[in-house]
């Protein structure tokens, strides 16, 4: 059986951008250079539309968008001095309901039955 992005023996895998660009080119069987540019693509999006504090939502997968930390007062561990923190936006991303069924119990939820070995949609309520 031919293996799976995330299908692996070992719990402690992390997939790296190398292996999703290669997962990308398998999948489509287009040039690696294109899967490249598909994957460079996405995530320069995301990281625009974040820096934009625009949301951006993905149906079935899940929502990336900023949230505010307030400003406060930290220590700085090797001296133990006072900082001030100022405030700061970090990005969040909120999966959906149905990558959490997905990851807690992919094969009651079809993971993977989908065209090109992606989930298939649901109706989103």
């Amino acid at each position: 059986m031919a293996e799976v992005a995330g299908e692996h023996g070992n719990k402690e895998h992390t997939m790296t951008k190398a292996e999703l660009v290669e997962e990308v080119t398998r999948v489509t069987e287009l040039p690696r250079k294109e899967s490249e540019a598909v994957v460079e693509t996405i995530f320069e999006s995301i990281i625009a539309a974040l820096q934009a504090d625009d949301k951006i939502e993905i149906r079935g997968f899940g929502s990336f968008r900023t949230r505010q930390r307030r400003g406060r007062t930290g220590r700085n561990p090797k001296t133990g001095a006072k900082v001030e923190v100022p405030p700061k936006k970090i990005p969040y991303f909120k999966p959906s309901k149905e990558l959490k069924d997905y990851v807690n119990n992919p094969r009651a939820a079809g993971a993977g039955s989908g065209e090109h070995g992606t989930p298939t949609s649901h109706t989103q309520s």
